[in-house]
């Protein structure tokens, strides 16, 4: 007998992606986020208006070229700039063992991330809505609001000292940049100044030459493999910030998105696996760089002077490209900056004010005015002016500001990281693709380091502890 044409098995997708009924829940609907389901008559509308969907843009882009990039351009925004140059001004190498630890902690939240995306077809924050208690989710929430509203700031902070490298007071060059971002992004023309700005922030990359100008690698590998560990609060606060700006909690959130927005499929997955894990070790080895390119040309075999642990303005790093490009190392790193900074800022407000609003049902999307959607749109806007009040702060001393904000999204991780391994050692979830032994190992051991570490942190800033003073 001969299937009925509505019932026959459709052919198997060339890019290894499954049937929309194959990834389809218990309750039959298919994962997809929210904001991307549209009325069946509103979409003439749309078409007429061509305006694109939310997650076009940055995200759509990137998404397509995989989340592999992302992870490779994460940490190479103000904030980490300023996080990796610091730390190996102020420590030379006596750091990488850290970044190396690092590096095993970040392919694993990546990887695990990755995985709920493909098994499940749900981003992360509709799966903590989903499994979650209101009172659990809103926590959640909560902590995603502080860590992106910080690097929201960081972004902007980067902005203000890109100008500034150049002559151009953070006064006169932030404001006209934050009314730009805002109304490219509400006008949803982002896409092709979005890839410039990414395209800017590659400049960083001639960090990995530099590192190799005067290195002695014998001193890399010895302070490597041989840490020497302090306990003073100079030194967890700067294993905390190197933490926190390198396992973002925002990228989390994307990656996820990102892979379930792809549709990809659990026999499609292992390239994506592969794609994250290289990666997140290139991100590493840029960072890496960065360190050794600092301290090689800031610091000297007997030391770091007392007076880079001063440094208040990011340009003071720019010093380490001066053996590669000469006497446009200022330029660079200015353009660098400016582009990573733009290209954070352009997506983070708008990435947050839809991940809350689509969490707790409320109404959302550019579109809509203040009176039709006053939580999105009061996020979105909140935080580029209040990034934009802070960045204009006459004589801010921008550094140590940054390295702040990389040591919040540290002391916020660890609460994220739990909900990420209770979703993913879910058997309703995930079933055989759960977390194995090794993972979970490394995972907890994550959580329970960063958060005694942050703890060690604030209890030095408050006079108690081997940390004070």
């Amino acid at each position: 007998m001969t299937d009925s044409p509505d019932r026959r098995v459709p052919p198997p997708d060339p890019k290894g992606r499954e049937p929309d009924a194959a990834r389809r829940g218990r309750s039959g609907a298919l994962h997809t986020p929210r904001r991307l389901l549209l009325l069946e008559s509103e979409r003439p509308r749309l078409r007429r208006l061509r305006i694109r969907m939310p997650r076009r843009g940055i995200f759509a882009y990137l998404a397509v070229v995989g989340p592999g990039l992302i992870a490779a351009n994460a940490g190479n925004d103000a904030g980490g700039i300023a996080t990796y140059a610091n730390v190996g001004a102020v420590f030379r190498y006596s750091m990488l063992w850290a970044l190396v630890i690092t590096a095993i902690s970040l392919i694993v939240v990546q990887e695990m991330c990755a995985r709920m995306g493909a098994i499940t077809g749900k981003g992360l924050s509709d799966l903590i809505r989903e499994q979650f208690s209101l009172r659990a989710t809103t926590l959640a929430m909560i902590c995603l609001l502080i860590a992106n509203t910080g690097i929201t700031l960081s972004e902007f902070l980067g902005i203000a000292a890109s100008g500034e490298i150049v002559g151009i007071p953070a006064w006169i060059a932030v404001p006209p940049i934050a009314l730009l971002l805002w109304y490219v992004v509400t006008q949803r023309s982002s896409s092709m100044i979005e890839r410039v700005f990414l395209t800017l922030s590659l400049a960083f990359l001639v960090y990995i030459p530099a590192a190799f100008h005067g290195t002695n690698w014998h001193n890399v590998l010895q302070d490597t493999v041989q840490p020497h560990i302090s306990l003073t609060g100079a030194y967890i606060g700067g294993v905390v910030a190197l933490v926190g700006t390198t396992i973002s909690p925002y990228m989390q959130f994307y990656v996820q998105s990102a892979v379930a927005e792809k549709g990809i499929s659990p026999r499609a997955y292992p390239y994506t696996r592969a794609e994250v894990i290289s990666g997140s070790l290139f991100a590493i080895a840029v960072a890496g760089c960065i360190i050794i390119a600092t301290g090689t040309a800031l610091c000297t075999a007997h030391g770091c002077p007392a007076k880079n642990a001063l440094i208040s303005q990011p340009q003071a790093f720019a010093e380490a490209l001066r053996s590669v490009v000469g006497d446009w190392a200022k330029w660079l790193f200015a353009i660098g900056l400016f582009g990573a900074s733009m290209l954070a800022a352009a997506v983070l407000p708008l990435s947050t004010a839809y991940a809350v609003c689509e969490t707790f049902g409320l109404e959302s999307g550019t579109e809509k005015s203040f009176m039709q959607a006053p939580v999105f749109n009061g996020i979105f806007t909140g935080m580029i002016a209040i990034s934009t009040l802070v960045a204009i702060i006459p004589n801010l001393p921008i550094v140590p500001v940054l390295l702040n904000l990389q040591k919040l999204n540290a002391i916020v991780l660890p609460i994220l990281l739990v909900f990420i391994l209770r979703l993913v050692n879910s058997e309703d979830l995930m079933g055989q693709y759960r977390n194995g032994r090794i993972y979970n190992f490394i995972a907890y051991a994550t959580v329970v380091l960063l958060t005694v570490l942050s703890l060690l942190y604030l209890a030095g800033q408050i006079g108690i502890g081997p940390a004070a003073g």
